[in-house]
């Protein structure tokens, strides 16, 4: 093998590994620095004020389940939007502490909704969503078109899975790169709700 050959492998297998290590997995560090106006707490979570918050991108499209979708219609209520797919191991861990808060919270001015990636047909997500007890709309992105709509610089949803808390004005307040557990849901969620 000729060492431009080698140096094409070696650049081909690293891009591989990066793109395998952000597809699905724990959360690394993301940065409030500069203009961002979020801050990473030390629970890995990061937060906007109120007053500094960005609009979520319009997110629409069809369901797994093959309805209307706009994540616009729930602004007044607080939504959880929970990016995952049923390929991801992390996913598939988190899947029963969304099923259980969104239940809970039913009813009470919160909205779950998923937006399931990289999953190539629906059938996989639909099975996962029956297996894991989700009872809450996804839409369906095979392509991650929708995450891409998040403005650089945002609390954009960089990971599978990633989770955001939007406000009831439809503003972005936080933001996890990794998989949660109903506790650390619930922190993020519940001061959001308590906002006026």
């Amino acid at each position: 093998m000729s060492t431009r050959s080698r140096a094409v492998l070696l650049s081909a297998v690293a891009a591989v590994a990066a793109l395998t290590a952000s597809a699905c997995g724990k959360g690394g560090i993301s940065g409030g620095g500069g203009d961002t106006n979020f801050v990473t707490g030390n629970n890995g979570i990061d937060t906007v004020p109120s007053g500094k918050r960005t609009a979520v991108p319009e997110l629409s499209g069809k369901t797994v389940d093959g309805k209307t979708l706009d994540v616009a219609d729930y602004q007044g209520k607080v939504v959880v939007l929970n990016v995952w797919g049923s390929w991801c191991g992390p996913c598939r861990e988190e899947a029963k502490y969304f099923a259980q808060v969104s239940k809970r919270y039913e009813g009470k001015g919160v909205q779950f909704v998923g937006i399931n990636t990289r999953d190539a047909s629906t059938i996989p997500a639909l099975a996962f969503e029956k297996a894991r007890g989700i009872t809450y709309p996804s839409l369906y992105d095979p392509t991650g078109r929708l995450m891409l709509r998040f403005k650089k610089g945002t609390l954009n949803p960089q990971l599978v899975p990633s989770t955001l808390i939007i406000d009831r004005h439809g503003k972005i307040a936080a933001r996890a790169l990794e998989p949660l557990d109903d506790t650390t849901l619930l922190k993020m969620v519940k001061p959001v709700l308590a906002e006026k």
